[in-house]
């Protein structure tokens, strides 16, 4: 086990920074493609169907491979070497989007891609579990989601990816993208140890055990657990559909110019790392319920802005970085609400469920059909969907039953 004095030591800090970086990078590659459609659409002749496909693809593999790969994680007790083999994977896959000359070649490495991508964040998250404090447990896994990727792989990766596809090609962007990857394999295969397995495979055990007696249609009956996978799918689709056509439809409807649009889409990221602590801290005192209706509604803005807003970009991109705040909330569906539903021992299965059925669901079913819809109907048709999908979520949201202590504490106390 763990000791206490090793919880306390810098491996825990060198740890987390680690992770936190990795995962950056991990959302660096999965979003690159999106930021990078106005210029591989052209050269490959891709339709929106077919960037949709992309984008669905990589989607639907990430939920496969985290659930599968994960799994295997718990039971074989293996953390360091499947993430380290998982970022050579995908670093590779980088590479090979990079020499993609069809759909065809650039839809396998994407599929590849989202098969190695999918299990970082729960194998990272068993790490951090298991390397750190309880009391400090939650933060630690707080930052290690929520930080890099929003920062590294939303704010920064267009800013590099845009700038370096301009001065050179997209092609050079993925290659470029390939090579932190490659740097954190080094880095993991020499700070990262493996934790004790004989701690992992208890842990699974237990969780094991556990399942016998609640399986996921059981849980998927109980009205919070339910209602959270139907808020998934629909804010995620929402997200999903944000990252996939907002840098076409700005370059191709609003007719704004590569360069411009890399900032504008920038702030995607700067919004989510700045209301990614805002939005449930929001929740612990006024309650969950009423700041998921408000903050779902706020994600119609994005879609609305993008379509109506006449203004300039300054003025678009102010807007979007308010309506993009709604991201904020996907841990309050994702997370807390099944985790204050369901006693301790079933958490992790719970949140497993509603995240592998939203990313499966809303991740790769949205972006096929607004695909699709696109190439019959216009490239607007996208960011119609994207404002349902945002108020479908706060309408669900209304029938919730409140689970933050606080809002209860004060009820009963009233």
């Amino acid at each position: 086990m763990t000791t206490t004095a090793d919880k306390g030591s810098g491996y825990q800090t060198r740890m987390m920074i680690l992770l936190t970086l990795s995962f950056g990078f991990v959302f660096l590659d999965r979003n690159a493609f999106s930021y990078l459609a106005p210029f591989i659409a052209p050269e490959l002749g891709l339709n929106y169907s077919q960037i949709g496909w992309l984008t669905s693809a990589l989607s639907f593999t990430w939920a496969i491979g985290g659930y599968l790969i994960s799994r295997f994680s718990d039971s074989s007790g293996r953390r360091k070497s499947l993430l380290v083999a998982a970022f050579l994977v995908f670093s590779v896959s980088s590479v090979l989007s990079g020499l993609a000359h069809s759909f065809v070649m650039l839809m396998a490495a994407r599929l590849i891609m989202g098969v190695a991508e999918g299990p970082i964040l729960p194998i990272s998250q068993s790490l951090v579990a298991l390397e750190t404090s309880e009391a400090r447990r939650g933060h630690a896994m707080g930052v290690m989601q929520n930080f890099g990727s929003n920062f590294i792989g939303s704010f920064v990766a267009p800013l590099l990816l845009i700038a370096i596809a301009e001065a050179y090609n997209w092609r050079a962007s993925f290659f470029v993208a390939a090579v932190p990857g490659l740097i954190i394999v080094v880095l993991m295969a020499k700070m990262l140890r493996e934790p004790p397995k004989a701690a992992v495979v208890a842990g699974a055990a237990v969780v094991a055990a556990d399942e016998a007696h609640m399986g996921p249609l059981a849980m998927l009956a109980i009205r919070n657990i339910g209602l959270s996978v139907l808020i998934c799918c629909a804010m995620v689709a929402w997200m999903v559909l944000g990252w996939a056509f907002l840098p076409k439809f700005f370059t191709d409807v609003r007719h704004i110019a590569p360069g411009e649009m890399k900032w504008i889409v920038s702030v995607l990221g700067l919004s989510a790392a700045a209301f990614a602590f805002v939005v449930p801290r929001l929740s612990d005192h006024y309650g969950r319920k009423p700041i998921l209706v408000i903050f779902c509604l706020v994600g119609a803005l994005v879609p609305a802005a993008a379509l109506y807003f006449q203004g300039s970009n300054y003025g678009l991109a102010a807007l979007i970085f308010l309506g993009w705040s709604a991201s904020g909330a996907i841990p309050i569906f994702m997370a807390t609400i099944p985790a204050e539903t369901l006693p301790p021992r079933y958490i992790a299965t719970a949140l497993g469920l509603v995240m592998g059925l939203g990313e499966l669901i809303g991740g790769v079913s949205a972006p096929s059909l607004a695909g699709m819809a696109a190439d019959h109907y216009g490239l607007q048709v996208t960011m119609l969907i994207m404002g349902g999908c945002a108020v479908a979520g706060a309408l669900l949201s209304l029938l919730l039953v409140e689970t933050a202590p606080a809002k209860l504490a004060r009820r009963a106390a009233a």
